[in-house]
């Protein structure tokens, strides 16, 4: 992937969700619920202050996120597809 965030923004690839129900019951892409969890792949470098310092990122690349479930602008880069988010947009670390 040559895709480079800029600012706060991460680059986050979509973890897919269960395609059964805990019952059994087997769900079409149509009935799939959009995922809030993925594993970010590509972090910029940070926002600036007022001054125009560096504010370091709290997400770095292989980071597990959740993220609000309508947020961020998804893309598509040749068969995969990702999501353009930013930092504040993040929910949680999932297992840190």
């Amino acid at each position: 992937m040559n895709l480079k965030p800029l600012g706060d923004r991460l680059v986050v690839q979509p973890l897919e969700g269960d395609e059964q129900t805990s019952t059994g019951i087997y769900l079409p892409e149509t009935a799939k619920e959009k995922p809030q969890q993925g594993e970010v792949v590509a972090a910029g470098p940070g926002a600036r202050d007022e001054g125009g310092k560096r504010i370091d990122m709290e997400v770095s690349v292989g980071d597990i996120v959740l993220y609000a479930k309508y947020s961020g602008t998804n893309i598509k880069l040749e068969t995969t597809e990702y999501l353009i988010l930013k930092e504040s947009d993040v929910l949680a670390l999932v297992g840190s």
